[in-house]
């Protein structure tokens, strides 16, 4: 054992006495995890350290009151700094940190925010329904709406066929295309949660945006009959890539709402505490992107029937919504 416990201390020989087991039990329960794992240690043990810690941390707020020897006081204090790392200190593996994230964080964070992403998919559907009925009575407005890059060269002067070709996966430029959408509704969701901060106008305005673009796009194919094949081809990827920029959106309208209305709190405060909980949701949001990516750069390319489109979209929609609603609930959580 270490020379702080070799040398005598004058006048505390009592406290000493009654204390200096419980010292050496801890440390000596400290120094097994060290070497091996927390899995190694008895039950006993277990249940006995943050006990032994506590009266560790008592002890040493006496001796530096009694002005001990300094060497005991800086074991005391080292070991003390030992114990707190194995009590609150991150064991987990990444692994087994990501399995957390997917299991219980990322859920239960979603569910945190359910108001804030209803008022962004009420948004995203005004604007789509904005943008449907002003083309719908007014083709003008297409052009006006609508991007050139967006519109990948589609107007209300290309044909049936050449729409067609576009939905069929026949398009040379098709590929360039999708990878053109998918950046674009990629950075609608950074920006929806990066520009929350400005009391939610930006996020609210792009989610109305992205909504005006997507009925503008739908008014133009339903002039065609070809409603239901575009509801088809933006499915089976959309159900992912919408869902993610709603969920961005959502959080970009919580750090708003926490900058005008903060509460008690000051307002840096709610608005770090707001953005915690979206962080943890835009992590999600990332790699459901990236999942996106995935299923549009391959899976729409290759699959080009429109009953299997409507099938995989309506099936990733309904697991999504199940793991947003179920998700770490196991412990009772809400």
């Amino acid at each position: 054992m270490t020379e702080a416990f070799q040398r005598p201390v004058d006048g505390m020989t009592g406290f000493r006495a009654a204390h200096e087991p419980g010292w050496r039990r801890l440390a000596d329960i400290v120094a097994l995890a060290e070497r091996k794992s927390v899995k190694a240690l008895p039950d006993e043990d277990l249940m006995a350290l943050p006990l032994l810690y506590r009266e560790l941390l008592s002890s040493l707020s006496v001796a530096r009151e009694a002005s001990l020897d300094r060497s005991l006081i800086g074991w005391l204090e080292q070991l003390a700094a030992r114990s707190y790392l194995l009590i609150y200190g991150v064991r987990t593996g990444i692994m087994a940190r990501l399995g957390e994230f997917f299991a219980r964080d990322l859920p239960r964070s979603v569910r945190a925010l359910w108001r804030e992403i209803a008022v962004a998919a009420l948004l995203l559907a005004v604007g789509t329904l904005a943008g449907w009925l002003l083309v719908a009575q007014d083709p003008g407005w297409y052009q006006r709406l609508m991007p050139a890059d967006l519109g990948g060269g589609r107007s209300f002067s290309s044909s049936k066929a050449e729409l067609e070709a576009v939905l069929g996966g026949h398009d040379r430029g098709l590929l360039a295309f999708s990878t053109m959408l998918f950046t674009h509704n990629s950075k609608v969701a950074i920006l929806c949660f990066a520009l929350g901060f400005l009391l939610g106008i930006p996020t609210i305005l792009m989610l109305v945006m992205q909504g005006v673009t997507t009925g503008a796009l739908f008014a133009l194919y339903a002039s065609h009959g070809l409603t239901l094949e575009l509801l088809a081809w933006i499915m089976i990827h959309g159900t992912t890539e919408i869902l993610a920029i709603l969920l961005a959106g959502g959080a970009g309208i919580r750090i708003g709402l926490a900058a005008l209305f903060p509460g008690e709190r000051s307002r840096m405060d709610s608005i770090r505490a707001a953005g915690r909980t979206g962080g943890t949701v835009m992590a999600g949001v990332v790699l459901m992107l990236l999942l996106a990516g995935v299923i549009e750069g391959v899976g729409r390319q290759t699959i080009t029937d429109m009953g299997a489109r409507l099938i995989i979209g309506g099936t990733l929609l309904a697991l999504w919504l199940g793991y947003f609603t179920f998700g770490g609930r196991s412990d009772g959580a809400r």
